[in-house]
């Protein structure tokens, strides 16, 4: 018997999680720099009001799907404060986490055959959504000559025509490059003249070092007319495991998600909402603390890197550094021979899609003496000459 999610290509982290589990257990001390959870924990009045609110006996039922109106209007609030972008907050979508929102959005919004523009290399969900809808996915590279940006105008004249969805991510995950107003004005000018529903995933718009702010698509004029903007708070509140988003943007398509996931889930835990509201609402000033954190983690990385005779490229916001494997390697097999010999474990460039395949990501979410140990163990082992042979793969497990 075939299933549908026969289509889709297991989850490499899960993968990976076996190959750990299984070092860990023979006494191993893996340093885990392969996956973008934050290490830090949110600010201590959005905990107290988790904390206080789930004490209440009224707060444990069901939730409307569309969240509560203090919700909404915090998500809002958010946009002007940071972007001066005036969103109704009647068309304000919570999501549990965005990554939810991106996946249920092609299963929403896609029918079997549709062509899907998909930044590559990039977030392994974009891809595996429109899979799943039955849609055609059209790779866009990102090239460094080119500042990890695609270059739209190179779009052949008839798959612009054929596309319905176009993803975009700023700050970039896996490359950690950046986009100025100007391309999201040429990307909404461009999606406008073929009729194509614009997403940005804006995950890392609050995750910026050097001075750099990052824009949101909806900071251009008119773009909620062909546009919808994905948010969370996993990276930039430090709140990755309470899976809390939001959508906003493109009414139509904000409907159509709305009307999926309202047979998939049943909203967020009330207490988590209040929390949120309270991140969203609340002091600020301690994100910059944490941005000079991990600012300060980001230079180690590269200066380490280099060290070793590596070449990253520059990162000026989310929490990756992206460069290429060395001569003679491909990222697959550094990636797990790194693991197996010195225990550090990176993301191969290859799970991002083709255009990935000769790049390596670092996520600096761990202490800076931890991340230090990393790329001493990187060094002293290139510096002893690994074998350039092919992955080792272990009893039970999957590459």
């Amino acid at each position: 018997m075939t299933y549908p999610t026969d289509r889709l290509k297991t989850n490499f982290f899960a993968d990976l999680n076996q190959r750990v589990t299984r070092l860990q257990s023979g006494g191993a001390d893996v340093i885990r720099l392969d996956i973008g959870s934050p290490d830090l924990p949110p600010a201590p009045h959005i905990i107290q009001v988790l904390t206080a609110a789930a004490q209440q006996p009224g707060v444990h039922g069901y939730q409307s799907h569309r969240g509560t109106a203090a919700l909404r209007e915090a998500w809002a609030g958010m946009y002007a404060r940071l972007h001066g972008v005036d969103l109704d907050p009647g068309f304000v979508l919570p999501l549990l986490g965005s990554k939810e929102g991106v996946f249920h959005l092609s299963l929403a919004v896609l029918n079997p055959g549709d062509l899907v523009l998909v930044p590559d290399p990039g977030y392994l969900t974009y891809l595996q959504g429109a899979v799943f809808a039955g849609a055609e996915p059209v790779f866009l590279p990102l090239l460094p000559e080119n500042h990890f940006l695609p270059d739209l105008e190179a779009i052949p004249p008839e798959t612009a025509r054929r596309a319905r969805l176009l993803w975009l991510n700023y700050p970039n995950n896996p490359t950690a490059a950046v986009a100025a107003l100007d391309f999201f004005e040429r990307a909404v000018d461009f999606c406008r003249r073929h009729d194509i529903l614009l997403c940005h995933d804006a995950a890392y718009t609050q995750v910026t070092y050097d001075g750099y702010r990052a824009p949101s698509v909806l900071e251009v004029p008119g773009a909620a007319q062909v546009a919808l903007e994905f948010n969370t708070l996993s990276k930039s509140h430090n709140m990755a495991g309470w899976r809390v988003g939001a959508a906003v943007g493109q009414k139509a398509a904000l409907a159509a998600l709305l009307k999926l996931k309202s047979h998939a889930d049943s909203g967020h835990f009330l207490p988590v909402t209040q929390a949120v509201i309270t991140a969203l609402n609340g002091d600020q000033s301690w994100l910059a603390d944490r941005n000079a954190t991990y600012q300060e983690r980001r230079d180690l990385v590269v200066a380490g890197l280099r060290a070793a005779g590596l070449q990253p490229w520059p990162s000026k916001a989310s929490l990756y550094v992206w460069f290429p494997v060395p001569p003679g390697w491909e990222s697959d097999s550094f990636v797990l021979e790194l693991l197996e010999a010195a225990h550090v474990s990176l993301a191969p460039g290859s799970i991002f899609g083709p255009g990935g395949t000769g790049c390596l990501r670092l996520s600096f979410t761990q202490p800076l003496e931890r991340l230090q140990q990393a790329l001493d163990r990187m060094r002293v082992w290139m510096e002893s000459g690994p074998g350039k042979r092919g992955p080792t793969k272990h009893p039970g497990e999957q590459l």
